[in-house]
């Protein structure tokens, strides 16, 4: 179960790279399921040549980057549907993946990996290792959250909220989506590295389904802890991940077949999505429930200065 909850906070920033164009920029984005590999393959291939761990690891997310640009350009620029787009890079990340780790698959099983001090303390797979890695993975919930309240931040929010209206504003959307959607596979791209060092080796495969995996992240922890909040709904996500990770192993764990993981995961975002609609669930209090307040509660006054800013109402916090 530890290797689990470790699992589930390495694909915790995946989480967060997929929140960031499902919920914030509310766009469709499949080059995820390319991307992460593409991370995992330059992380691979660097590090079996010899090169240092953590260069690896960055270089991987950089390749994420360059990916989320292409669909970028290929939807602003190009006028390509943001779907389409997305499953135009992914298709075309297979082959580049291949030819990055010239084969299959890229076993690191010998080599030296980010992972390799806490596995020489032996302290991978106990609840030091999780500390370790949960206090990494906050950090960058960090940096996130702080991003997202800068200027930037609110303009990338106005742009998936509505994106007429801050247009008007003299914002460039071409560029708030450019820039997100390459922040986004930078951070899908830098779990690919780290979960490819974590099992010890890339493969080409590793990839396929992500984005439903990341979706179920999302959706699982945004049912319980909602999100109203930027630091929660990004807190969430991380939760969501590990909660998923946990399902998983209990469901294996169980006697389930390995080959039924996909479908278990899709029933799982079909239940997330349903559940809080259905019968008595509408009525159990919860903390996603207007951020913590008794469900029915009114709702505050809007702020002024944000809606005149932005043109999106924005809740007081209490």
């Amino acid at each position: 179960m530890i290797g689990a909850i470790e699992l589930g906070l390495i694909y915790g920033v995946m989480a967060l790279g997929v929140y960031l164009t499902f919920r914030v920029l509310n766009f469709p984005d499949l080059t995820v399921d390319g991307s992460f590999t593409t991370g995992a393959a330059v992380a691979a291939s660097l590090i079996t040549a010899g090169q240092s761990p953590l260069l690896a690891t960055i270089a991987g997310g950089a390749a994420g980057l360059v990916a989320g640009t292409v669909t970028g350009l290929l939807h602003t620029k190009g006028k390509i549907d943001g779907l389409l787009a997305g499953i135009l890079t992914m298709i075309a990340l297979w082959s580049i993946n291949l030819r990055i780790m010239g084969k299959a698959n890229l076993p690191m099983l010998r080599s030296e990996t980010v992972f390799t001090p806490l596995k020489d303390a032996e302290l991978l797979g106990t609840w030091v290792g999780i500390a370790v890695i949960l206090l990494a993975v906050l950090a960058l919930k960090f940096v996130i959250d702080w991003f997202l309240s800068t200027d930037l931040g609110l303009s990338i929010q106005a742009t998936g909220n509505n994106e007429q209206m801050i247009r008007s504003f003299g914002v460039s959307t071409d560029g708030t989506k450019i820039l997100t959607l390459a922040l986004s596979n930078g951070l899908v791209a830098l779990c690919g590295a780290l979960v490819a060092q974590y099992q010890g080796f890339a493969d080409i495969s590793m990839g396929v389904g992500l984005i439903l995996v990341g979706l179920a992240s999302v959706i699982l922890g945004q049912a319980i802890l909602g999100q109203r909040f930027i630091w929660l709904a990004s807190l969430a996500v991380i939760l969501g991940a590990v909660l998923y990770r946990l399902i998983i192993f209990f469901a294996l764990q169980a006697g389930l077949n390995p080959n039924d993981m996909k479908l278990i995961t899709a029933v799982l975002v079909i239940l997330a999505l349903l559940l809080p609609r259905w019968g008595f669930l509408k009525r159990v209090p919860s903390l996603r429930d207007r951020g913590g307040r008794r469900p029915g509660a009114s709702d505050p006054a809007p702020d002024p200065v944000a809606s005149a800013t932005t043109g999106v109402t924005v809740p007081l916090e209490r």
